[in-house]
């Protein structure tokens, strides 16, 4: 018994203790509560608060590990115990929405996840945008429309305002590219919505800038929201399968090569909810289909050189045939758009310290719009070509040197016609025309004072100059006091240039801001912030005489002829307050207060009113939180005070009439309650995620303005307005191979 004893314990002494921690693969951070389990043995435990586990004292020989947690991607590794004493593991978990990776890319900072310096940005990560995005839509421009400073009141559309200003004087970049319309939508039809091309699942991160943005960002004076893409994996290959309300899809991803130097990364859904629309009791709702591709290939010509090619393609189709007899004759019947990007880039980086980057990309938009009578309503065409080349010299560490120059040809065509009956018609829209910008910036930035005082300067060119400068300065460890300034130009639409009430004579809208933020860090995982700004706009594009009114008690009709000219001046202005909080563990999100006021002027008639995109008082708020390795629980709030109905309107006690000030009445407050669970099972080989939501969860009755259809002789306007989502469930799930 002795000798058998002593044999036993010789044995236990050959084996190691097993320890490791968990940490987010972005940041570095510890991760709690993830389930670590050893593959074969029925052995698991929990991460500690500090990301810790234990696994006790295994034997020499070769072991898997298997480690999972809601919101993650599935991480196996194989490992080797041989010899005595304690063996550490360090294992990285990617989030669902990053680049599968097996090393930890540890940011100093969790705020900062793309570099920027504007005194108004606001980054969220791919994993915030995906339960942003909502269960139903899963549309990353969702998730934008619940950030600080931000304004959406209009459930079935993903575009939003900022400040007062419309969606369409905020620049849209995907990778570095200035995207035009990347929607699913139906042209000619207010209640079909948009839903964005692009698929959330590839999104690495989004940053929005709403004042006195870097001088890299061109043609557009309200704000900037640059999208970053990610690769797809290195390390292995790997399926997803995704099933929601409205779509189905399915993204594959993996290594290119044997040596494992680049990566391939594959997307495609297609929508069904048309079909479950057309089988609702509502047959003539407006539910469009759609279909679209993504894919991106990555691929390291040396150390020093990568090259990347991108394409997306989608396409949107309506058709409400089969319910023709309840059509009338400006509807839309059949109609279709199209949307296709095809980018290539090469980045050279000779040194540490100097990175080239040149892109070259086609941008195509088309669409066709038929009635019931089978006559076209209206076709359109966008083209455009454009290349880039940017550069970042880092000259010290404390001194650096961007600039770049682009080259953009864009053409575009198209008409719309109105219908009095089938056999008469009248075309209210054409246009015809080529367009050539060309632009270029530097920018210099400096730190001094051992890193407590940073400078910025810069200057960008497009046929007009936009100087920009800030200064940023730590006046304590966990402070930052920033100013910045910045003139911006728009130019016009081609659509505007070369139709019959545009002109070729047209100038390019431009902006001056200013902003002052003051941030104070709250511990490394979250901050306070306040801000302010002033916009002042100029040189506006405005239809002074479009719209009908009263003057002198008199009323002036519509008139569909009135000239398209830079009459128009404004100015937004107001205060905004947020405190976020992001982390790997427990619960993170944000909460922010907006106070801001948009006026107009036009020079032609002198009348002054509220932007069309006004809202006073604008509150969005975020949370998430792991309550287990397998359930995430989040909910997101938006209030917003009432947008103004467009026009020349005043609410009278059931009905609207003409007035003579525009803008004067308001609609109701817009506030939307979501929620949403999400509940992963890990098998031995595959992740399941199961989502559900709720949408509105208190039923708030919130509508949108539709259309302005004309006045009766006494003054009484005819407007629709179309209520927006009721409380609504929903769920998808999403299996990871």
């Amino acid at each position: 018994m002795f000798i058998e004893l002593c044999l036993l314990a010789a044995g236990l002494q050959q084996g190691r203790e097993i320890r490791g921690t968990v940490r987010d693969a972005r940041t570095g951070e510890p991760m709690a509560i993830v389930t670590v389990e050893l593959v074969g043995s029925g052995q698991e435990t929990l991460t500690s608060a500090a990301g810790q586990f234990s696994l006790g004292v295994l034997n020499p020989g070769a072991y898997t590990i298997k480690a999972s947690t809601v919101g993650y991607r599935l991480l196996q590794a194989r490992f080797e115990v041989s010899g005595m004493g304690a063996h550490g593991l360090d294992l990285a978990l990617s989030p669902d929405t990053f680049q599968r990776i097996e090393r930890i890319e540890v940011r100093a900072d969790p705020f900062d996840l793309a570099q920027q310096r504007s005194a108004t940005e606001f980054a969220i990560d791919g994993s915030e945008a995906k339960n942003l995005a909502g269960v139903l839509a899963d549309d990353p421009l969702r998730a934008v429309q619940s950030l600080p400073g931000v304004s959406a009141n209009d459930d079935f559309d993903s575009r939003f305002s900022i400040h007062g200003a419309p969606y369409e004087r905020v620049g849209l970049y995907l990778d570095g590219v200035l995207l035009h319309t990347p929607f699913h939508t139906v042209q000619g039809e207010g209640p079909s919505g948009s839903l964005t091309v692009f698929n959330g699942d590839m999104v690495d991160n989004m940053v929005l800038q709403s004042e006195a943005y870097a001088a890299r960002y061109e043609d557009r004076t309200a704000g900037v929201l640059d999208v970053h893409t990610r690769d797809g994996s290195r390390t292995q290959t790997a399926f997803r399968v995704t099933a929601g309300a409205p779509d189905a899809g399915v993204l594959a991803e993996g290594p290119l090569g044997g040596s494992h130097r680049g990566s391939w990364l594959l997307t495609f859904r297609k929508s069904y909810l048309q079909y479950l629309v057309h089988a609702s009791a509502d047959q003539s709702a407006v539910a469009f289909g759609f279909t679209d591709f993504q894919g991106q290939v990555s691929y390291d010509l040396s150390r020093t050189q990568n090259v990347k090619l991108k394409v997306i393609e989608g396409t949107s189709d309506l058709d409400r045939s089969a319910h023709r007899d309840q059509l009338a004759l400006n509807s839309s019947m059949k109609a279709g758009y199209g949307f296709t990007l095809a980018e290539a880039e090469w980045q050279y980086a000779p040194a540490q310290t100097f990175v080239v980057r040149t892109q070259g990309a086609f941008v195509r938009e088309r669409y066709d719009d038929l009635n019931r009578q089978s006559q076209a309503l209206g076709e359109g065409f966008y083209g455009e070509w454009m290349a880039k080349t940017t550069a970042t010299w880092s000259e010290s560490r404390n001194a650096q040197l961007e600039f770049g120059a682009s080259a953009r040809r864009i053409r575009g065509d198209g008409f719309a016609d109105y219908f009095y009956d089938p056999f008469r018609r009248e075309r209210v829209e054409s246009h015809h025309g080529t367009q050539r910008l060309n632009g270029g910036y530097a920018q210099q930035s400096w730190s001094v004072l051992g890193q407590r005082l940073f400078l910025s300067a810069g200057m960008r060119w497009d046929g007009v100059a936009s100087p920009q400068g800030s200064v940023a300065l730590r006046p304590w460890k966990s402070g930052r006091l920033q100013f910045a300034w910045g003139e911006y130009a728009q130019f016009p639409d081609v659509k505007d240039v070369f139709s019959a009430y545009g002109s070729r004579a047209l100038r390019p809208e431009r902006s001056t801001h200013w902003a002052v933020s003051l941030e104070q860090r709250l511990g490394t995982l979250a901050r306070f912030r306040v801000q302010a700004y002033e916009r002042a706009d100029r040189d506006l594009l405005f239809r002074p005489f479009l719209e009908a009114r009263l003057v002198n008690n008199q009323i002036v009709g519509d008139n569909f002829a009135a000239p398209l000219t830079n009459s128009l001046r404004g100015r937004a202005r107001g205060i905004e307050f947020f405190v976020q909080r992001r982390t790997a563990n427990r619960w993170n999100g944000w909460v922010s207060y907006s106070l801001g006021y948009a006026d107009m002027r036009d020079g032609l008639t002198g009348i002054r009113f509220p932007s069309d995109q006004d809202q006073r008082h604008t509150m969005n708020a975020y949370a998430g939180y792991r309550i287990r390795p397998t359930v995430n629980l989040s909910t997101k709030w938006t209030y917003g005070s009432g947008f103004p109905v467009p026009g020349f309107f005043a609410k009278s006690v059931d009905s609207y009439v003409l007035a003579p000030a525009r803008n004067g009445a308001r609609l109701d407050p817009y506030q939307r309650t979501d929620v949403r669970i999400n509940k992963s099972k890990t098998f031995d080989r595959w992740k399941m995620t199961v989502y559900a939501e709720v949408v509105n969860l208190f039923n708030r009755p919130n509508y949108r303005f539709d259309s302005y259809n004309g006045y009766d002789a006494s003054g009484r306007a005819s407007l629709s307005f179309l209520k927006t989502f009721p409380v609504l469930p929903s769920a998808g799930v999403m299996a990871e191979f």
